[in-house]
């Protein structure tokens, strides 16, 4: 196991937490309405996704596909109908009697949780970027160098994570969200409806192949 892998597999976590999506909508408008704390909350729970999809990643790429492709197009379909849920919500969104948004979750811990184990991009972009940054180590990968490269993953999320709470509570993201937070709501919804829908179709195309 040398330093140049591990740094690799650090590196991969933090890019894969960085890369845009749903979540990170989710986190800009939870961080501006309600703070860096809430934020911090919400990765909190997303964490566990993460760790969860790298762990998948890292045993696809190691194990030579050990887990096949049904059970993800089968995930597909869970990931996009919840997403499609959560966007059909934020489109439809509107400012309760304190100014507040309806959509705004109040529990962030548990809204991250459920980002971070359904996010339909999450095996995707995850396997991308692990394949990406270790394929130069492609001899020196195999199960004994799981739990480190999975430790350093996780070292880069905890980077990445940092990163991503000081600037949702910058004042300036803040005094915007204030203005805007509800167009930015209905935006963030109607893409999330495109992720739901595409996921629920791209699933449901690769199980009608094997039909």
């Amino acid at each position: 196991m040398t330093s140049g892998l591990l740094l690799a597999s650090a590196l991969s976590g933090a890019a894969y937490t960085l890369a845009p999506g749903p979540a990170f909508l989710a986190l800009l408008g939870i961080g501006a309405s309600r703070g860096r704390r809430a934020g911090a909350l919400f990765l909190c729970g997303h964490f566990v996704g993460d760790v969860l999809w790298a762990a998948l990643s890292l045993s696809a790429i190691i194990g030579a596909r050990t887990f096949g492709t049904l059970f993800f197009d089968l995930l597909g379909f869970g990931c996009g109908t919840y997403l499609c849920w959560l966007g059909f919500r934020a489109a439809t969104a509107r400012r309760d009697a304190d100014g507040t948004i309806a959509t705004e979750p109040k529990r962030p811990v548990l809204r991250g949780l459920a980002f971070g184990l359904s996010n339909p991009k999450a095996y995707p972009v995850a396997i991308a970027m692990f394949t990406a940054v270790l394929a130069r180590y492609a001899n020196a990968l195999d199960w004994s160098a799981f739990g480190p490269l999975l430790a350093a993953a996780c070292a880069g999320f905890v980077v990445a994570d940092a990163v991503l709470v000081s600037v949702i509570g910058a004042d300036v993201i803040r005094r915007f969200y204030s203005r805007h937070g509800l167009a930015l709501t209905r935006a963030s919804g109607v893409l999330f409806l495109a992720f739901g829908v595409h996921a629920i179709s791209t699933a449901g195309s690769a199980v009608w192949r094997r039909v």
